[in-house]
């Protein structure tokens, strides 16, 4: 007979990174003071005064022109605010802009505990159609008024399988076990932002089914679902309901 597996608890004084109201919270700061920035048009002001973010946040604010950072916060400020309204009574967390090394934070680390778990990345490439190039396993940027593919790079695919390698490794952020870090069902989903859409022109074999919707599943590095904005919700609420 098998010892008797123990999970340990995490210490008294544990706690989890910021997510849900106290992280909405935080994005509305962030937002608010990357929009005074981008008016102010000048960087300066980025690491002294006005609001104080911790650490990952504010580097995540210096990775990208103020505009562009009040943009990246206003997103994910509204799908924060959508998820959590939908699944609180689930139990859901979110984590937003949680901070990986060597890559760009997790846009949105979205946990039912015990259930499953959610990496999502947000990300938009303005009026162009996203193709997924089967032979050379890249997403290329197609724009609209040309026939030129350029490749993606980084690749979201890739960022999306490295956070849940990351994730293994760093399971004691989320008081998580082994087994809840690695066993857990896990989607990564990357979500096209309007008005970048993906590619209507894909072979049939690159859908799969996850309850009525029919979506871009894409193997490299294992699956990433690829989905348009508006299509959260409902997806997330497909995705939980195989694990419920």
């Amino acid at each position: 007979m098998s010892p008797m597996t123990t999970v340990k608890d995490p210490p008294s004084d544990f706690q989890l990174p910021p997510h849900n109201e106290a992280a909405l919270e935080m994005l509305r700061e962030a937002k608010d003071y990357e929009s005074t920035v981008a008016l102010a048009a000048s960087g300066a002001a980025l690491g002294t005064g006005g609001i104080v973010h911790p650490l990952g946040w504010l580097l995540f604010g210096l990775a990208y022109k103020p505009l562009v950072a009040t943009q990246k916060f206003a997103r994910l400020e509204k799908l924060t605010a959508l998820l959590l309204d939908e699944f609180k009574s689930e139990g859901i967390q979110v984590f937003p802009v949680v901070k990986v090394e060597d890559n760009n934070p997790i846009d949105l680390f979205v946990r039912f505990p015990r259930k499953t778990h959610l990496f999502i990345s947000i990300r938009s490439k303005g009026d162009r159609e996203i193709v997924y190039n089967e032979t050379r396993e890249v997403l290329q940027v197609k724009r609209k008024d040309k026939n030129a593919l350029k490749i993606w790079k980084p690749c979201p695919l890739v960022e999306l399988a490295d956070y849940e390698k990351w994730l293994n490794k760093n399971r004691d952020l989320f008081g998580m076990s082994s087994r809840e870090a690695q066993k857990t069902p896990t989607a990564k989903v990357l979500v096209l932002w309007p008005p970048t859409k993906a590619a209507i022109t894909h072979n049939d074999h690159l859908y799969s089914e996850v309850g009525s919707m029919r979506i871009l599943a894409l193997r490299r590095k294992g699956t990433a679902f690829v989905i348009q904005q508006e299509e959260v919700i409902e997806f997330v609420k497909a995705w939980l309901a195989k694990y419920k």
